[in-house]
């Protein structure tokens, strides 16, 4: 019989205020601020809000599938040279799709217990920086890097410049979306997460 007092885990997330962002009068794209709240032993922070643009859902999800390949993950919603950023249906459709992907993913076992999953969740890393963290190529650990850089909405400090100028090539060379939308400088870093009612953990 299960104690009454052991709580049962629960993950709650929310794909939500998609914004557009501008690079310049020609590229534009649109990010999703992802909202976790959990009491579940598998998150670092039980409380966590990020940005995050579709393409960089589409690396997590080619990520996840290498790590665990005799799983058929969930799809994504398709990548459609019609999408208008404009069209509020469009982007709430889009923005429904990515929410079910996230739903899906947190509810299998083996894929929480990938780090580039937490470090997307709950850092506003880039994916370089997310590799180079789960590698071992920084002074961080993953735990490391969810506690300093949730709050922070910014990514690691460069450690050498070496490393500097290889991300800005990466950040240069960036992959428009399905409506020609480019990349901002800032990516998505910059953009504050909506006010809460959850308190976030300290």
């Amino acid at each position: 019989m299960t104690p009454k007092h052991e709580k049962q885990e629960f993950v709650t997330v929310l794909v939500r205020d998609p914004r557009i962002q501008k690079e310049d009068s020609w590229h534009s794209h649109i990010d999703y601020e992802i909202f976790i709240h959990t009491n579940s032993m598998c998150f670092t922070r039980k409380t966590s809000c990020v940005r995050r643009r579709f393409r960089e859902f589409v690396w997590l999800r080619q990520r996840l599938q290498k790590n665990a390949v005799l799983l058929q993950l969930p799809e994504l919603p398709s990548k459609t040279p019609f999408f208008n950023m404009n069209n509020p249906h469009h982007v709430d459709h889009r923005r429904q799709g990515l929410q079910e992907f996230l739903e899906k993913i947190l509810q299998n076992a083996l894929l929480l217990s990938d780090s580039r999953l937490h470090l997307f969740l709950q850092t506003q890393l880039s994916p370089e920086d997310i590799e180079a963290c789960v590698s071992g190529q920084t002074k961080y650990s993953v735990a490391d890097a969810i506690h300093k850089f949730a709050s922070l909405k910014r990514r690691f400090p460069i450690e050498d410049e070496e490393r500097k100028r290889g991300k800005n090539e990466a950040d240069s060379d960036s992959e428009s979306s399905s409506s020609g939308l480019g990349h901002s400088s800032d990516d998505s870093i910059s953009h504050g997460c909506k006010a809460s009612t959850v308190p976030e953990e300290s």
